[in-house]
């Protein structure tokens, strides 16, 4: 037997998923707020096929759907009595042809037989034509004439006419879900308890992903708590993976990092899907390192020094000097295929072979500068506005001390003097010599003045 729920509403195809999955896995979904569902051996839940009909209806009223509902032998025969009839219709098997024959003709869905449009259009209009107005009277015709004047597509309509139609039900593959939820019955505060909770959800999550071809960039926790509160994180992975275990492990550890306040009632974890990680390695490279250890083992460092303190430096858009923030490492793969032509080599080349030949040519060598961090404390004597002479020691017990003989400067900077870590500093560059005498160069440093402070700091030493 199948039962067919139709409504008037063209936006409640969802709903009506809902509530046809409610009573059997094996559901149809078409358009025009139609669904059918095979409703075989439910009689030993619900009892009768009218009693069945009836707790549909009522499902469907709970989900704010007023719907027609008929029960017949076949599922284009329970299509056309939910469509035509209101209410609740239930058609023995035998009787379709008898129950549907009172129908106009102009109801008969000529998708359901698999007619084009045009066609069925056309045949429709020949079969006005003739006087055929009703199902009963075009069930009434002989097959063979129908055969030779409408061809097979009108004997495909006169069989949905009769009500004689076997076909199986083009059955509607659920969405796959990618969200787990569990309820507890006692509150769990202890991590070793909840370990065994997330590895149920994480495998049944992994298992959803593997069955689909698919991977998660990442995953996001949700505790109801039990003092009515929700405790929520966000785990964001380098690349796509589906690996249970490494999932348990980040999660642990989060939660190790991030403790909720109170107890936990109910767990749940969900995912976006993404498209898993591709990678070919070549013959004779060797095997690098798994990513998802390097992921963990940056997972425990954060663990210990905390979310801010693991990452990659990145610069500010500042004119604070040495001012930089700790990102998380991001995985870009960009390929740049380079295309060499015979011409740029050949003047790569001669550029080679002309500064070997010519040493004038050849660009001088670029000045490094070597950082000290953090800055050397310094003091400096400037009796007429600039430096002369400066005295600094390092804890490692390298000392600066000597007289300023040449000197640039100073280039003043200032920032952030709305907030309460402003900054003010001139910075000079400065030649210093160990003594008067000495007929050395001496050595280039970068020093400033901290306004703010009124300090000396050496910053650093050029090469």
């Amino acid at each position: 037997m199948f039962a067919c729920v139709h409504s008037k509403r063209r936006d409640c195809g969802a709903s009506l998923k809902d509530c046809a999955y409610a009573f059997s896995p094996l559901v149809e979904e078409r358009s025009g707020g139609i669904v059918v569902l095979d409703i075989e051996g439910c009689e030993l839940l619900f009892g009768s096929p009218r009693e069945i009909a009836k707790e549909i209806a009522s499902h469907a009223a709970k989900l704010g759907l007023k719907v027609n509902v008929a029960v017949a032998g076949n599922p284009d025969a329970a299509i056309h009595a939910a469509k035509n009839f209101p209410g609740l219709t239930i058609i023995p098997s035998g009787c379709e042809a008898k129950r549907l024959g009172g129908l106009p003709l102009k109801s008969l869905d000529a998708a359901l037989a698999c007619v084009d449009a045009d066609r069925a259009a056309e045949i429709l209009e020949t079969l006005e034509l003739w006087g055929i107005r009703s199902f009963h009277e075009f069930a009434a015709l002989p097959e063979a004439g129908v055969s030779e004047r409408l061809g097979p597509e009108g004997v495909r309509l006169q069989k949905l006419g009769r009500g004689e139609s076997d076909r199986p039900l083009l059955l509607s593959t659920p969405a796959p879900g990618f969200e787990q939820f569990i309820e507890l019955d006692d509150p769990i505060e202890l991590l070793e308890p909840l370990s065994f909770i997330f590895a149920r959800l994480l495998n049944q999550l992994c298992a959803n992903l593997q069955a689909h071809g698919l991977a998660v960039d990442e995953l996001k926790l949700r505790l109801k708590l039990e003092d009515k509160t929700e405790h929520e994180r966000a785990i964001r992975l380098p690349f796509p993976m589906r690996d249970s275990r490494i999932f348990l492990k980040l999660l642990l550890l989060d939660i190790e990092s991030h403790p909720p306040g109170s107890g936990i009632v109910a767990a749940s974890v969900n995912c976006q899907p993404a498209k898993p990680r591709s990678i070919q390695n070549g013959l004779f490279q060797p095997l690098a390192p798994e990513p998802e250890k390097l992921e963990l083992t940056l997972a425990r460092l954060i663990r210990l020094v905390g979310e801010n303190n693991v990452g990659s430096p990145e610069l500010i858009d500042t004119h604070r000097p040495d001012a930089f923030r700790i990102k998380r490492f991001i995985v870009k793969r960009e390929r740049k295929r380079v295309t060499r032509r015979r011409g740029d080599a050949a003047t790569r080349r001669n550029n080679t072979q002309s500064s070997i030949l010519n040493p004038r040519s050849v660009a001088s060598p670029l000045l490094g500068f070597r950082v000290f961090r953090p800055p050397l404390c310094a003091k400096v004597e400037s009796p007429n506005g600039w430096p002369a002479r400066i005295t600094a020691r390092a804890e490692s017990g390298r000392s600066i001390r000597g007289k300023i003989v040449r000197l640039a400067g100073p280039w003043r900077t200032s920032g952030d003097w709305w907030s309460e870590d402003g900054w003010a500093r001139d910075e000079w560059d400065v030649t210093v010599v160990a003594s008067e005498t000495s007929r050395e160069k001496g050595t280039l440093y970068r020093i400033y003045h901290d306004r703010c402070s009124d300090g000396w700091f050496v910053e650093g030493i050029y090469d």
